[in-house]
């Protein structure tokens, strides 16, 4: 794909970019762990899956096999996939009656009213990947990260930021997608190169992962996900009035990470529990997702044995960790606030081109330090 010329800016001060930090190495801290088998289990309940016309896809498959990202937008459900190069754009389903549960959990108390109708793909790369599976995660840019964007210059109404995962030079690749006044992709798409983001993080983490990003009180939010090898998991913080002129091409370089800290959730069976996904809540608390996965590296899918969701504080503390029943592997969270509650959306990542990701939901309770202004 040819890459596009950067976004205008909409005035000559929104092409003004705020003065670069100075940059500085980022102090590490860690969060301590909770013990995962002792934590509370959450049950998860099947809404769907992810189905789209055949005709649509460049392999004839109906439906998204491997969903990493997640972004819930004004009624629809936003979903990149790390075997693809489109985007998913899914119904937000209606809830309202007793859902079928998932193998090995209980039935929770909503559920959509009729099975979601099939979602349509946005190419955001050009090209195809190859039929083989072996060969396809061999060439694909390894979509593992969207994220919901409020204004940059040139996107006025903010936009959707689809990431490469950056555990290959390949992978280091970004598409910036314009939303319009409705918080509809209008076509306006940009190639983000991620190398100069990525090149100082790798030196921190070799097998750099970046599985999830959000933005929340001024900070753009990158989740690296650990593995058996390297089990550290960390929260990266760049300050936002700085990355944005960047992630909209009016700056070269990008600026230097504000912050590292690496997050500890502990193990299940000797595997490492891993962030896959993340989402701001109120007050610069937020919630993730996390896995035990036993592949061998970074490159490599492996057995799902524990899956789970957590909270963050503002303070940098995991305030709670909820084991989810029947383990599914969660790559993708969204939220919402409801009856006392958060409503989780999930999507998860089957490691098998002929599965079906599923949309499930889980409803977790909200303690002191992610409590809404208005619960």
């Amino acid at each position: 794909m040819a890459k596009p010329a950067p976004f205008p800016s909409r005035s000559p001060s929104a092409a003004r970019a705020p003065a670069r930090a100075p940059s500085r190495t980022p102090s590490p801290s860690s969060a301590p762990a909770l013990d995962l088998a002792n934590a509370p289990s959450l049950p998860t309940s099947l809404l769907g899956s992810l189905l789209i016309d055949p005709l649509q896809h460049p392999r004839g498959q109906p439906h998204l096999s491997a969903a990493s990202g997640l972004v819930r937008q004004r009624g629809q459900l936003y979903v990149v996939a790390d075997d693809e190069l489109h985007l998913g754009i899914f119904s937000d389903p209606v809830i309202s009656s007793p859902l079928e549960p998932t193998p090995g959990t209980t039935p929770s108390s909503t559920q959509p009213l009729s099975t979601p109708p099939l979602g349509t793909l946005l190419r955001l790369l050009d090209g195809d990947l190859p039929q083989s599976k072996s060969q396809r995660k061999k060439a694909r840019p390894d979509f593992e990260t969207l994220a919901l964007l409020p204004a940059v210059p040139g996107c006025p109404a903010g936009a959707l930021l689809a990431m490469g995962s950056g555990s290959q030079p390949h992978r280091e690749i970004g598409v910036l997608a314009a939303l319009d006044g409705h918080g509809v992709p209008n076509g306006r798409m940009a190639v983000v190169k991620l190398g100069g983001l990525y090149a100082p993080l790798r030196r921190k983490f070799p097998e750099l992962n970046i599985e999830g990003a959000f933005v929340t009180s001024g900070e753009l939010l990158l989740l690296q996900r650990g593995n058996r090898s390297d089990p550290r998991s960390a929260c990266i913080r760049f300050d936002w009035n700085l990355i944005a002129p960047w992630l909209a091409g009016l700056q070269e370089h990008p600026p230097g990470a504000k912050s590292v800290q690496f997050i500890d959730l502990g193990h299940r069976g000797g595997i490492p529990l891993c962030l896959t996904d993340g989402t701001a809540l109120h007050g610069g608390a937020w919630m993730f997702s996390a896995v035990a996965e036993n592949p061998p590296d970074s490159l490599q899918d492996g057995p799902c044995v524990a899956s789970a969701l957590g909270i963050v504080a503002a303070n940098g503390q995991v305030s709670q960790l909820h084991a989810l029943q029947g383990a599914p592997k969660v790559e993708g969270i969204a939220v919402k606030f409801e009856d006392d509650a958060w409503v989780v959306t999930m999507v998860t990542d089957a490691n098998d081109p002929a599965v079906a990701s599923q949309l499930l939901q889980a409803r977790m309770p909200i303690d002191n330090a992610s409590k809404p202004p208005q619960a």
